[in-house]
């Protein structure tokens, strides 16, 4: 199935003010991520969807594929939909949405989504990694909780699975997981999904991964054991990417 990855950049982020340009080992971090993802090979071509005529010729300028997309999109998945819609970017069966702030995600995360899509016939596909309980405390990190046959229950900011008596204690710590902001989808789904109401448990948690599943959409998590490294949203975080990216190239 021929899969189309689309990087959304959007400049006009706050906690870390023009965030797509800000430089990680001297290049803008949209093109270390559109690198990372091009050096995976999980997707036939790769494109950054962006607002921004900055970010668009920052990226031609590297040798990549950019576009302009609206500025008045809400979120990133709206972005990509657009994209996914244009007829120079039809004739794909698998769309790959990589967050733009992401330049050390994994590759069994990129490619644990599309397998949700493409082998086991979810429409829907995104990523967890198995966590400690550290997490549970945190509302900046989401969790998810999964049914058996590996689609999301559901994704929150509060500490799921909740342990109501101790006894189960050890049961729960096999089932707390860090959900990794990768998505996959077929072009209908995604389709279907930026054309969905926003919905209440959307706007409480502010996730958008609620929209779609709280109206009847499946979606298929991949489990990973491997260890991940968050994205960039914050001064604190580019600085310790720049420090660790030496190691990461190294060890890649």
């Amino acid at each position: 199935m021929k899969t189309l990855a689309v990087i959304p950049a959007r400049l006009g982020a706050t906690r870390l003010p023009r965030k797509p340009l800000r430089l990680l080992a001297g290049l803008p971090l949209v093109v270390r991520v559109l690198e990372r993802v091009r050096e995976l090979r999980v997707a036939d071509r790769c494109v950054v969807a962006t607002d921004s005529e900055v970010i668009r010729d920052e990226v031609l300028r590297a040798g990549g594929e950019a576009v302009l997309t609206d500025e008045a999109h809400p979120s990133g998945t709206d972005r990509v939909a657009e994209v996914a819609a244009r007829s120079e970017f039809r004739g794909y069966g698998a769309i790959l949405n990589v967050q733009g702030d992401e330049p050390f995600v994994a590759p069994e995360a990129l490619r644990g989504a599309l397998e949700q899509v493409v082998a086991r016939d979810f429409p829907l596909g995104t990523a967890a990694v198995r966590a400690g309980r550290d997490i549970l405390a945190r509302p900046d990190v989401v969790k998810v909780v999964t049914a058996d046959d590996g689609a999301a229950m559901y994704f929150s900011r509060a500490p799921i699975p909740f342990l109501r008596d101790d006894t189960d204690a050890a049961e729960r710590e096999t089932r707390i997981l860090h959900h990794v902001g990768i998505y996959a989808y077929t072009p209908e789904a995604l389709a279907s999904w930026v054309a969905l109401p926003v919905h209440p448990l959307e706007r409480i948690e502010r996730l958008e991964q609620l929209r779609p599943l709280a109206h009847g959409m499946r979606i298929g998590v991949a489990i990973l054991d491997v260890a991940t490294q968050s994205g960039i949203d914050t001064e604190a975080d580019l600085e310790q990417a720049n420090t660790l990216w030496p190691t990461f190239t190294s060890g890649s």
